[in-house]
């Protein structure tokens, strides 16, 4: 999977690292944590965690005591099913857009990410092991090459439900995000036939439809709306009929909130503010009002949200995710930085944090999942 040369370090060997959980929460974070501490306590070195992401640093009046903490092997004792992060985690503070306050309450964004650096090296932390998903991975990137000259080695290790990190097979929490939308939407044929209703799922999928994709083909939807595919909603509806018209009064479509019509944008529920990003939301309340007006039919929206987010991990995501941990910290053993920790059955690999920082990997149109979806009759509204 990895093309190009790996960096490599001839620093003094480590004897303290940190680990920090950045973005959205996603099943799998703790059992990281786990992997991380226990390889790291394996080889005499000691570990400690920075709280939300790096507010644990850059917000002493949010953590005014313990931002960051040494963390011991009875602190990491039966987490690895446990749902969230024990270090908390932000959708704000990023390092390199940071939010301050004028004293007249205007804000403005400044770059802090050298102030990382250099609480982390005055605490006499050698190395750094962030994980995150595309936001937090540019960050690593950043901190990699500005803080390996002070003596700071950074290794990313991926996370995102939504699948869409590039140069790793798959990353934790998205197999069990989509068996918890699998298993909503298996419960949702029964209500929706009940009632011969149109029943409209909405999952998340900011860029990439993985999680629609995959769920809805589990579950047997009928129509499947991805970003990947801009849609026709005349499309859709043309699915519906043809169900009734073969006896089949209901219908299910599941919908990425990041989708968007042929001839539309994608439906915000919130603008970015400084220092954030626009918040999706809404696509399934307006499909639910076009498909009533095409087709006649009784319909209903179910937006599964930040449902997909918690829980228990599946045993594939827990096992994944200790194998990213402890593979971070044999990377940082064997004298590697700038690295992302990346998934290529059977193994695990190492690539340049450069190949993956602002990249997103698309559900491919010739891929073998959506061409087995179309030739089992599912519609992707094109």
């Amino acid at each position: 999977m990895n093309n190009s040369p790996l960096p490599t370090t001839t620093l003094k060997p480590i004897r303290r690292i940190a680990i920090s959980t950045g973005g959205g929460d996603a099943p799998g974070l703790n059992a990281v944590i786990r992997a991380v501490v226990l390889a790291a306590l394996q080889r005499g070195w000691e570990c400690f965690g920075i709280r939300e992401g790096f507010n644990g640093i850059l917000r002493p009046d949010r953590f005014p005591v313990d931002g960051v903490f040494k963390i011991s092997k009875d602190q990491v004792r039966g987490i690895s099913h446990l749902g969230g992060t024990m270090l908390g985690t932000t959708n704000h503070g990023n390092p390199m857009r940071f939010v301050m306050r004028n004293p007249d309450g205007s804000e403005y964004e400044v770059d802090r990410t050298d102030d990382i650096i250099q609480h982390l090296r005055q605490m006499q932390v050698d190395a750094l092991i962030c994980v995150g998903g595309d936001g937090t991975l540019t960050i690593a990137h950043a901190l990699h090459q500005r803080g390996l000259a002070q003596g700071l080695r950074v290794i990313g290790v991926p996370k995102t439900i939504d699948n869409d990190l590039d140069k790793t097979y798959t990353t934790f929490g998205f197999d069990t995000a989509v068996a918890f939308a699998t298993d909503c939407i298996d419960r949702l044929h029964s209500t929706a036939e009940s009632h011969r209703r149109i029943m409209v799922v909405e999952v998340m999928g900011r860029y990439a439809g993985w999680i629609a994709l995959h769920a809805g083909m589990a579950s047997t939807a009928h129509a499947i709306l991805i970003p990947e595919i801009p849609y026709d909603i005349e499309q859709v509806a043309k699915k519906v009929h043809a169900r009734t018209k073969a006896g089949r009064h209901y219908s299910i479509v599941v919908v990425a909130e990041g989708a968007r019509a042929k001839d539309g944008q994608r439906v915000l529920e919130e603008q970015a503010q400084l220092g954030g990003v626009e918040r999706l939301g809404g696509i399934g309340e307006q499909l639910v009002r076009q498909l009533e007006a095409l087709t006649g039919k009784e319909a209903r929206a179910v937006v599964l949200g930040h449902l997909l987010r918690g829980g228990s991990p599946t045993s594939f995501d827990r096992l994944s995710a200790l194998r990213f941990g402890a593979a971070a910290v044999r990377a940082l053993d064997q004298g590697f930085s700038g690295i992302m920790i990346s998934l290529a059955f059977p193994n695990v690999e190492y690539v340049n944090l450069d190949e993956v920082a602002g990249r997103m990997k698309a559900v491919p149109l010739d891929g073998d999942t959506l061409q087995t979806g179309r030739d089992i009759g599912i519609c992707f509204g094109d």
